[in-house]
């Protein structure tokens, strides 16, 4: 049976108030032999300290079981070397989670005070049997989960359960109180990305917008993947047209297109009227237009820039996200079909000189476009999106 799933992950931090660096540090590692290993580190205290803490432990966890390390014995020998501050009664100088998955979605937890991980399975949290296990007189959490498509691992810094306090709840955000708000969240069309980054809007919200401490959140998660196949611009030989867009419309999955030209190409091809819009629902993003047989079809250069604006940010503190998550112009589709909705992205690059962009007023040129193809590119390689380009 094919396996038509994979590993989707997603982080977001906040820094404590008034400090410039984070004191949380999240490392992802990808082995060749399919094993995928996710560490969220909590240096003790905040500031420089604080991260200088949190990037040696999970960099060092990080490559101890890249090395071959089983992880039990990376965490033994983690707790060895890791000091403690015995003016805070032996309190140890970094916690941490460690999730290993294997191939076939069996996923190691290894958790050492930080807040317990939360499991959701059909949306709904299902309890994970914990061992504990006693490292160098420190008490460490083992798990184990099998994942099921669309099941969701959430785990997070200490910041998180202390959300509010002294500001607007006494006693800090409770771990129950978390999973009901993700349980209420939670839907397979919403990234990894994206939960973590409503968690820790909430959070930053009972913090009043003044954290009190560093607080990050991390999803991990089995999900289905999805094909999507992109076309900007028509191909340089209009005679290469039918081939170009037989290609495109005979590949399973979504079908975008960007570009008044390659939309006209489109509506020929598949014999179909365009439907333009003539509302602008963002006075600087053009009004997408409608074909039968297409899932969207946008402007080309503008929204294209606009677009690499958004997936910079999406790669970041994500706080674009509550601007595009919900509107409904050009760039705002296409970033959900881009960044949420699909895994696997093909896009066919038309390579033909726009006459429209000739005029020295627009500045827009051939190699305008096409650089905004290759940053939107790698943009998306960075976001773990498998990516085939071809040039017409």
């Amino acid at each position: 049976m094919i396996d038509n799933s994979e590993i989707e992950t997603g982080w977001v931090s906040i820094n404590k108030k008034g400090e410039e660096l984070c004191g949380d540090h999240v490392e992802v590692i990808k082995n060749p032999d399919g094993t995928f290993v996710m560490v969220l580190a909590d240096g003790l205290g905040s500031g420089v300290k604080a991260n200088i803490l949190s990037t040696l432990t999970s960099s060092m966890l990080s490559t101890m079981i890249e090395g071959g390390l089983s992880l039990q014995d990376s965490v033994d020998s983690l707790i060895r070397t890791l000091p403690v501050a015995k003016d805070r009664g032996n309190v140890a100088y970094s916690t941490f989670t460690i999730m290993k998955t294997t191939p076939d979605y069996l996923v190691s937890i290894y958790n050492y005070d930080n807040p317990e991980p939360i499991l959701l399975h059909e949306g709904k949290e299902k309890k994970i049997d914990w061992r504990m296990v006693e490292l160098q007189g420190k008490k460490i959490y083992s798990g184990l989960v099998q994942l099921g498509v669309g099941d969701t691992l959430i785990y997070m810094s200490d910041g998180a359960v202390y959300a509010g306090v002294g500001e607007s709840l006494n006693f800090g955000w409770t771990r129950d109180e978390i999973v009901k708000y993700m349980e209420g969240l939670y839907s397979e069309s919403i990234s990894s990305k994206n939960l973590a980054t409503l968690l820790i809007d909430h959070c930053n919200v009972l913090y009043n917008n003044h954290p009190g401490d560093d607080t990050t959140a991390c999803v991990l998660r089995r999900r289905k993947r999805v094909n999507a196949n992109w076309m900007v611009g028509p191909a340089t030989n209009p005679d290469d047209d039918p081939k170009m867009m037989s290609l495109f419309f005979n590949r399973p999955g979504l079908h975008i297109v960007s570009g008044g030209t390659s939309a006209k190409v489109a509506s020929k091809y598949l014999c179909q009227r365009i439907d333009t819009s003539l509302d602008y629902i963002d006075p600087e993003i053009p009004p997408i237009s409608h074909i039968k047989g297409v899932d969207l079809v946008s402007e080309g250069v503008i929204t294209l820039n606009k677009l690499l604006e958004v997936a910079k940010d999406y790669l970041g503190n994500n706080k674009d996200y509550f601007d595009w998550s919900y509107k409904q112009d050009g760039v705002s589709l296409l970033a959900k079909l881009l960044f949420e909705e699909a895994t696997d992205i093909n896009i066919f690059v038309g390579c033909a000189v726009n006459p429209a962009h000739q005029d020295p007023r627009y500045n827009i040129s051939i190699s305008t476009k096409m650089g905004l193809v290759e940053e939107i590119t790698k943009l998306l390689k960075s976001m773990n999106k498998h990516i085939h380009v071809a040039y017409f």
